[in-house]
């Protein structure tokens, strides 16, 4: 970082009227000549006091940042911008921006793939037409642009996507010769999210969606060496942040807490009314008429002897932040919040526990937020584990010819071969998902991150930084609780002993239904029945409606009649039944807490709508040299 006894940086100096920003990452056999050619041109329509060339030198592991430095030390117009580790082309832009002292700002590619004739008409659309932001096109009639159809085809391509999915009225997006005014720049870096290739399209398409003036005029352009966008992983990477654009600009601001519960409501009536297409309902409800109520209400019981468990569980992961309460309130806390859950799509009644603990003790938002995600990461271990180690056994004790003659035999037209290869093909899945969570315990519990150094082996991209990022979230959850083994293997032990519980309500209450014990062994049940429930519960986890309702259902009946033998009917009224006793005992659970600690559903949503969830970044090393 800079030193006191640094010369001033750009940022310190008296303004200019142009900062033109070259993106380097590993450019050292370019960027001398990049720089003095930048130099030249801008010299050419500027005086010598009004412009500057800022190297943004990305986390280079070559000679860049030592070839910057010297260009920068020799000429005092030159600045060199450094980061220690990658931002992305657009981190890199943003970071060199915010110490740019120019009005306006240009950026460009260091391989000078466009004409630098066009540079002057670049500035000029700002200064002089009035622009907010000008872009240089290699589209629009009038370029010339020598393209090779493997990157021209796909540009075109991904340019129509933008044009129809973001209704945007430009041509070229990716055109790396961009200028925008500061104001323009102050009003919309805050909103661009995307800090690699994609940084360049959602500024124009949140500054036309803004109102702002966008000018798009034709360039000469020509490739110059390999170009770092690689056209599988990266056409692809940007085509989700389409979506995610899509998503944030169309339709995230049209959705409203009552238009949420109505679609929420919706999906659920829709999924089940789905279900009657495949299954007679009258055999459905013969099925429930069939059943023992004797187990049922047994299920009920061990339902409820799950919720303290639950309980204990959260407050052995707040006494690792800090914080000691008692597991009768936060077994109320976490009753609130499921209910919640049962009420609103989207899981929106997790935030509800962290407005709970802090309303009624204090605790700061931040660390319920924190609990609450390493509990969620507990859950999310112990299922896949329950669900990997089924399918485990049935790859190692070569259970899955059974389970294919089985599947065969109800669903007709599916022969046992090809049942067999897809379900040892999902063993194989299985054993690699609990191989990856050991392998995320064993980072969360190592200081040496295992997850950056093997991701990073394959890619450096912002997109392979977002997957290592959300492993690392999860590594975080973990870790949250692993400050020491014996808080590791208690929250660890209670989760499988909760999830266990979960399991054996949904046994009891299949157990109830005459047709299901008389078509599988107690040790069929057993199986069947951990993973049922444990697929079940994960299908849970894509949160389209309330309380997973539905895709529970759902998947709970594909499995006991595929795996079972069980039929459609009796398998679908005994996932319908299992799924009503637990949600009943938490509704009158949540509404028995809400009551006791005099918490209002609805003002805790308000509360926590608002609130952003997100981890802090760690802070980056960075140095300015002039």
């Amino acid at each position: 970082m800079s030193g006191p006894d640094d010369p001033p940086t750009a940022a310190d100096a008296p303004s200019v009227r142009v900062s033109v920003v070259l993106p380097a990452y590993n450019e050292a056999a370019t960027i001398e000549g990049t720089v003095r050619t930048t130099v030249e041109t801008l010299e050419g329509f500027l005086r010598d006091d009004e412009f500057e060339v800022i190297v943004a030198e990305d986390g280079c592991d070559d000679r860049t940042p030592e070839i910057a430095a010297r260009l920068a030390r020799e000429d005092d117009r030159v600045f060199h911008v450094h980061s220690d580790r990658r931002l992305g082309r657009g981190g890199a832009l943003e970071f060199a921006f915010d110490r740019a002292r120019g009005e306006t700002l240009v950026y460009f590619d260091t391989d000078l793939a466009t004409d630098m004739r066009h540079l002057e008409e670049l500035v000029a659309r700002i200064e002089r037409d009035g622009y907010d932001v000008a872009t240089g096109s290699r589209w629009i009639p009038g370029e010339r642009a020598d393209r090779p159809a493997k990157r021209g085809v796909p540009s075109r391509g991904f340019n129509l996507l933008v044009r129809t999915v973001l209704r945007s009225d430009l041509r070229d997006h990716q055109c790396g010769f961009k200028a925008l005014s500061r104001t323009a720049f102050e009003e919309l870096h805050d909103e661009v999210e995307d800090a690699h290739w994609f940084w360049d399209t959602e500024l124009l398409v949140r500054a036309q969606r803004r109102g702002l003036r966008v000018a798009e005029f034709p360039v000469e352009w020509e490739p110059k060496g390999d170009s770092k966008v690689d056209l599988v992983r990266d056409v692809f990477g940007m085509g989700s942040q389409v979506v995610r654009l899509w998503w944030q600009l169309s339709v995230s601001p049209r959705i409203t807490r009552t238009r949420t519960v109505a679609a929420g409501a919706l999906l659920t009536v829709a999924a089940l009314a789905l279900m009657t297409v495949y299954l007679d309902p009258s055999a459905v409800l013969a099925a429930f008429s069939d059943a023992d109520p004797v187990p049922v209400v047994a299920a009920t019981v061990v339902y409820v002897l799950s919720w303290p468990l639950r309980g204990l569980r959260y407050r052995d992961v707040l006494s690792e932040l800090g914080y000691d309460e008692k597991v009768g309130f936060l077994t109320g806390a976490v009753f609130i919040s499921q209910t919640g859950n049962l009420v609103f799509p989207a899981r929106a009644g997790d935030a509800v526990r962290a407005y709970v603990v802090k309303a009624r003790r204090g605790i700061p938002y931040p660390t319920g937020f924190a609990s609450l995600a390493a509990e969620r990461v507990f859950d999310l271990l112990t299922i896949t584990a329950m669900a990997g180690a089924v399918l485990a056994g049935l790859l190692v004790t070569d259970g899955t010819g059974a389970v294919a003659a089985a599947v065969s035999g109800n669903v007709p037209g599916v022969s046992a071969g090809a049942v067999s290869t897809a379900v040892r093909v999902a063993a194989f899945v299985g054993v690699v998902a609990v191989a990856s969570l050991l392998f995320i315990v064993a980072t969360a519990r190592s200081d040496t991150n295992y997850v950056r150094s093997i991701v990073s082996r394959f890619s450096e991209d912002s997109y392979v930084e977002y997957v290592a990022g959300v492993i690392e979230e999860f590594a975080a959850g973990v870790q949250t609780v692993a400050g020491t083994r014996a808080s590791f293997a208690r929250v660890g032990g209670v989760s499988v002993v909760v999830w266990t519980l979960d399991v054996v309500t949904a046994l009891l209450v299949l157990s109830a239904f005459p047709a299901a014990t008389a078509s599988m062994t107690l040790t069929q049940l057993v199986v069947v029945g951990f993973f049922a429930v444990s697929v079940g519960n994960l299908a849970k986890v894509l949160p389209l409606s309330p309380g997973g309702i539905g895709l529970y259902e759902a998947a709970f009946t594909a499995l006991v009649v595929g795996l079972g033998g069980v039929p459609a009917a009796v398998a679908f009224a005994a996932a319908v039944l299992d799924h009503a006793v637990k949600n009943v005992v938490t509704v009158v659970g949540g509404v028995a807490a809400m009551l006791g600690l005099n918490v209002s559903l609805t003002a805790a949503v308000d509360e926590t709508e608002e609130l952003e969830e997100g981890e802090a970044e760690g802070a980056a090393e960075f140095a300015t040299d002039d």
